[in-house]
């Protein structure tokens, strides 16, 4: 594939993390669909919280854009799977617009910005602020050559003056334009653990008909587009090949609920095409294991709904059944916890399916946040040994103790990263593969495949 390629676009950044860029995408997103707009969404970084956030609201997949994990050309592809046919996209940048790796800021949001040649709308915090912000402004604009800021929002005014000297003073000292003001809210979603609650949990939608309202009243929406319909066209130049298969050749059990949520959209589409059928598994409600070739289960909070995933224990007891037979699984995270003897959360254990011999605990403060680089160690059917793994975790879990199993190998030697102790991730039981670090297929090109395989292999066993 070697095309250009157009789209209105905007990406939304900010000066730091926790300025409001989630919710102001949020809302100007559902304020774009009232007016009849195919909205795309886009989140930088491996965040699957914001990124829930933004699928819901858009009611499409948000997929997740990372300079990191995998490379320019299938960032742009990315970009254009997710954009296709629709009239506008949307990206929410992660932390500051120049916070990176390093201190030359790579891989930040800066950085993908000008690779999708996306102008900028800056969402500043304006909290016990005025004219200050003018100076910060200044340097943002001045400070990385091809970086577009285009228009500036303030966020958490207090009152019309404090709106007013802050704007006056940006539009006096600098060439920035302040397109819109939000004021601070009140019904708001309640954070916990890496941010928000997670979309599918959040019952209490009222506060998104104040936002839009606030967005409607006091943002330029006709300056949001113009700003959207400067971008210029970009080259896509890479598509991300797999062979495909017939379709429907077996089925994968893929765990969705208010428990476990986290997945990137390709990880699932890529299995899709090399012939799976995804069967989709509350782990609270569905009482017994339905008929799979494989389990995928992903990232979550198990620990908020310990109690109910503990009294489901016949599906714990399918799911362990399933293990032993020699069934493909494969969990990240919250998935892991699950296939775990014990979670342990603010004074309550919770009994999980016991398939390995660990108890977790969660802790108030993160035990591993961040990017992962492991070498894989021992063999294993996912992952060639020798071979450098590039993912991220996002736990506040920690294995209190783990009986050492004979069967039981780690497979992650960790160059970068937390993990299970610092130094390891990646266990292999049987034909499970279970660790903190999650994967995405753009980076990672063997998993799908070699877990498919696997995958025909238990299941022409059984027939």
């Amino acid at each position: 594939m070697d095309m250009n390629y157009q789209i209105p676009r905007i990406l939304i950044s900010s000066h730091k993390g926790g300025a409001g860029k989630t919710l102001f995408t949020v809302g100007l997103i559902a304020l774009l669909k009232d007016q009849g707009l195919k909205v795309s969404a886009f989140k930088k970084g491996p965040d699957y919280i914001d990124a829930g956030w933004l699928s819901r609201v858009s009611g499409v997949p948000c997929r997740n854009l990372d300079l990191f994990l995998f490379g320019e050309e299938e960032n742009l592809y990315s970009f254009f799977l997710g954009s296709r046919n629709k009239d506008i996209a949307i990206i929410e940048g992660n932390r500051g617009l120049f916070d990176g790796m390093d201190e030359h800021g790579s891989c930040s949001t800066a950085k993908l910005a000008k690779l999708l040649k996306a102008p900028i709308i800056l969402v500043l915090d304006c909290t016990k602020v005025t004219r200050s912000l003018a100076a910060l402004v200044k340097g943002f604009l001045e400070f990385e050559q091809g970086v577009e800021i285009k228009g500036v929002i303030l966020n958490k005014i207090a009152r019309p003056r404090h709106q007013k000297v802050i704007t006056k003073a940006i539009e006096t000292y600098t060439d920035a334009k302040v397109i819109g003001a939000v004021p601070k809210l009140k019904k708001l979603p309640p954070e916990r653990h890496l941010g928000l609650v997670t979309s599918c949990e959040y019952k209490e939608w009222e506060f998104l008909e104040e936002l839009k309202e606030h967005i409607k009243n006091s943002v330029n929406l006709e300056e949001v587009l113009k700003i959207a319909k400067s971008a210029v066209p970009i080259k896509i130049l890479k598509k991300v090949e797999f062979e495909v298969k017939k379709r429907n050749e077996f089925r994968i059990g893929v765990f969705k609920d208010e428990a476990f949520q986290f997945y990137y959209p390709e990880n699932l589409e890529v299995l899709e095409v090399l012939g799976a059928e995804i069967m989709w598994i509350n782990s609270i409600n569905t009482k017994r294991l339905p008929e799979v070739d494989g389990l995928y289960l992903g990232g979550g909070f198990p620990e908020v709904k310990g109690e109910e995933l503990a009294e489901n224990r016949d599906l714990a007891k399918d799911v362990k059944d399933a293990v032993l037979s020699g069934m493909p699984v494969y969990a990240e995270c919250g998935g892991f916890m699950y296939l775990g003897k014990e979670v342990r959360w603010r004074g309550h254990n919770y009994p999980m399916t016991g398939v390995l011999p660990i108890i977790f605990e969660v802790k108030k403060r993160p035990q591993g946040h961040g990017y992962i680089i492991a070498k894989v160690k021992k063999e294993n059917p996912y992952f060639k040994v020798g071979s450098i793994i590039k993912g991220h975790e996002f736990h506040y879990s920690k294995p209190l103790s783990i009986d050492e199993n004979k069967e039981m190998e780690y497979i992650f030697e960790l160059e970068k990263g937390f993990g299970i102790d610092g130094k390891r991730d990646g266990i292999l039981y049987k034909n499970l593969f279970a660790s903190y670090t999650h994967i995405h297929i753009f980076s990672v090109k063997c998993w799908a495949e070699n877990f498919v395989r696997k995958i025909e292999e238990f299941k022409s066993k059984k027939t």
